[in-house]
């Protein structure tokens, strides 16, 4: 099976949490412009498949904003391209709660499965902390007080919206 991922550190908590091998390829895939990181998911998923006529593992990753009505979700990389964390922890001026949400997808050219997993907390007013990806540095768990990004990495990944999605996909009853 494989994952579509650069990232070593990726690949090893997959399979990790999963408990078996996983080969990791890094494709370029398009990615529709769409705020439901399910969709972005299955469709990754399906040109993947295309690619490399083998089962798939795919991920997308989104966070939602509560004051924004769930904006930016699946468009936080773009979010990312054009502001600052600054500048995004400044749109929110009332509510500052927020979800992050993963989606894992496999596709063994019939079947979907998708499997997601998601964390309640909120949006710091100004970015935090060295460690993690990206938005790691604005958003903040409930129940912590530290961004993603002050947590250490598997203080983080005990906690995460993969971990939570990946558990998921183990108890799940049906053959990769």
């Amino acid at each position: 099976m494989l994952l579509i991922t650069g990232n070593k550190n990726k690949v090893k908590e997959f399979e990790e949490i999963l408990g078996f091998k996983i080969k990791s390829l890094s494709l370029d895939l398009e990615e529709i412009q769409e705020v439901d990181i399910e969709k972005v998911s299955e469709y990754k998923a399906r040109k993947a498949y295309e690619k490399t006529k083998e089962p798939i593992i795919v991920e997308d990753i989104g966070l939602f904003f509560d004051e924004l009505n769930g904006l930016p979700g699946a468009l936080i990389k773009w979010f990312e391209k054009r502001l600052s964390y600054e500048e995004i922890c400044n749109l929110i001026k009332k509510n500052r709660k927020a979800t992050a949400k993963i989606c894992i997808t496999y596709f063994n050219g019939k079947k979907i499965k998708q499997f997601i997993g998601e964390i309640k907390g909120t949006i710091s007013d100004k970015p935090r902390g060295e460690n993690g990806f990206g938005w790691d540095c604005i958003f903040i768990p409930k129940g912590s007080e530290k961004t993603f990004a002050e947590m250490k990495k598997e203080e983080k990944n005990n906690i995460s919206m993969r971990k939570i999605a990946l558990e998921k996909m183990k108890s799940c009853n049906f053959v990769f």
